[in-house]
């Protein structure tokens, strides 16, 4: 053993000087300047006219009692905070659908327009080739159960999405 002390390892060790002593971080209110917005009224003069200003009269009168409070510096790093809302897939069937419409952002039960689509024309097709020539073959265009189904907003008369057969 060199000397006769020994330290634990790892432990700190202040150095002999006139900074041995560790000092104390600064305060939050120093770090973040939370005083700087709001400075500390002037100290009154001592007088014969404390509290008094002269008028355009000539008379005396007191100032207003209050403070007006000094705006706030804007900030740099100041952090815009956007709210953005995601809809879910919304599913078209051949039934209304309540959501809310992407075009007016009011919630709507949607309205039914149905329009022949390829189930509509290969009904037709394949009663023309079973013999329902005589006009027959056009009541695929009657059957709302055999076409497509287009889903519109009720407000803004948007179409929202449509429901192919086929």
């Amino acid at each position: 053993m060199v000397s006769g002390k020994m330290s634990a390892p790892g432990s700190y060790q202040a150095s002999a000087g006139p900074s041995s002593v560790p000092t104390a971080p600064p305060s939050y209110e120093e770090t973040v300047g939370v005083h700087s917005y709001f400075p500390t009224p002037p100290a009154p003069v001592p007088g014969p006219t404390t509290g008094l200003v002269t008028g355009p009269d000539g008379k005396g009168m007191n100032p207003p009692a209050y403070y007006t409070q000094p705006v706030p510096v804007p900030n740099a790093n100041a952090i815009a905070v956007q709210t953005v809302y995601v809809q879910q897939p919304v599913s078209f069937f051949d039934r209304p659908v309540q959501m809310c419409c992407p075009s007016c952002n009011k919630m709507i039960v949607t309205q039914l327009s149905y329009t022949a689509g390829a189930l509509t024309w290969l009904s037709c097709g394949s009663l023309c080739l079973l013999g329902c020539i005589a006009g027959c073959c056009f009541i695929p265009f009657c059957v709302d159960a055999l076409q497509d189904v287009d889903h519109y907003c009720p407000n803004c008369k948007a179409l929202l999405g449509t429901y192919k057969r086929l």
